[in-house]
């Protein structure tokens, strides 16, 4: 079942280990001002450092240990708070340290993020496509990572069997990312049709690319693009999905998330949220989730969705409308369902190829 996320709850047990370790890091902040002779740190000073703590760790129920990055935030909002003449370091000036250390470090991605508004680089966040779909990139500039949406399309013709990774074959894909889409072609084969030859050539590509990639994370939205090319269904543009997917149409956890979301939610707000915009990630990494504040605002308010998958079946549903389809007793997939229309087309691939590569007719010889 996809899981809508609104909010995300620790167990117990997490909790109380989170909870120790955030009374050890608030004395190791009150430590750090102290020595630095910096102001006090207010209680919501506090609990914002410890969120960025945890930003940097990438995990919800962790705290990062880079202590050079948290003493960088404190000293810098300490300046912030005696800026505003204020006495104590609050929530506020944290807030600004994190945001001018963010504005300092991202004109890359402020360029491309304006680039994509000017259509330069084409992103659609509405509307719906067949072979199309909005993948996640992530960049590292220095220390500061940052991620954009990036276009994933799909083509197909008849062949033999053969998925086609464009990147790889002009060298632009390294190893991981080749694994991934490798696994491609033998999820078809073996969920769709065991007893037939997989008798198409496609072809995936990252539109707009002009350096390497790396990385299986764009493993499900190269199938999903692969799928709806296939089923010949649209996919809604106001979608992006991240995650890696294994040879059983299971959605296996990435990193980078919060960034990959927030570069989709940055193009999306500056475009104006619709309510119907949001991204795809695995469920095993909702765990991971520290979002930015103005995100999980708008997800509260429902104004931008993330959805949280376990199978490719859950993935294309979402992205489609339609139900994904059950094998019944018998093996067969129920009609109009989307996996009925794969095997449909596959079949349909397959007796085209057979005909293709029947011998011709010989005349007899009457004499």
């Amino acid at each position: 079942m996809v899981a809508l996320l609104l909010l995300c709850s620790l167990k117990e047990t997490d909790c109380l280990n989170l909870y120790e370790n955030v009374q050890h890091f608030a004395q190791l902040l009150g430590t750090l001002a102290k020595r630095d002779q910096l102001m006090p740190l207010h209680r919501t000073g506090v609990a914002r450092v410890v969120e960025a703590s945890a930003r940097y760790a990438g995990d919800a129920e962790r705290l990062s240990t880079q202590i050079r990055k948290i003493a960088d935030i404190v000293r810098e909002a300490h300046y912030w708070a005696k800026e505003q003449q204020k006495t104590v370091i609050d929530a506020g000036s944290v807030q600004q340290a994190i945001d001018h250390q963010i504005r300092r470090a991202s004109r890359i991605r402020d360029q491309l993020q304006q680039e994509i508004l000017r259509n330069t680089i084409l992103i659609d966040t509405t509307g719906q496509k067949v072979g199309q779909i909005n993948g996640l990139a992530v960049f590292l500039l220095g220390e500061y990572p940052f991620a954009h949406p990036s276009r994933i399309t799909a083509r197909l013709s008849l062949g033999e069997g053969k998925v086609i990774d464009i990147e790889r074959e002009v060298d632009l894909g390294g190893p991981i990312h080749s694994k991934g889409v490798l696994i491609l072609s033998n999820f078809l084969a073996a969920h769709y049709v065991t007893d037939q030859p997989l008798s198409l050539s496609a072809s995936l590509v990252f539109e707009q690319s002009y350096a390497e990639i790396e990385g299986d994370s764009a493993s499900v939205a190269e199938l999903c693009a692969l799928l709806s090319a296939l089923a010949q269904l649209p996919i809604k543009q106001s979608f992006a999905v991240t995650g890696s997917v294994n040879q059983y149409g299971q959605i296996q956890a990435i990193g980078a998330v919060n960034d990959k979301i927030e570069g989709f939610f940055d193009i999306c707000q500056a475009r104006g949220l619709q309510g119907d915009q949001g991204v795809l990630i695995p469920t095993a990494n909702v765990k991971h989730l520290m979002l930015r504040q103005d995100v999980v605002e708008a997800v509260t308010a429902g104004q931008f969705q993330i959805y949280a998958v376990e199978t490719i079946d859950q993935c294309m549903e979402v992205l489609t409308g339609l139900d994904a389809g059950q094998r019944d007793d018998a093996g067969n997939f129920p009609e109009g369902t989307i996996n009925h229309r794969i095997v449909t087309n596959l079949l349909d691939y397959a007796q085209k190829r057979h005909k293709f590569h029947e011998p011709p007719p010989t005349e007899k010889d009457e004499g």
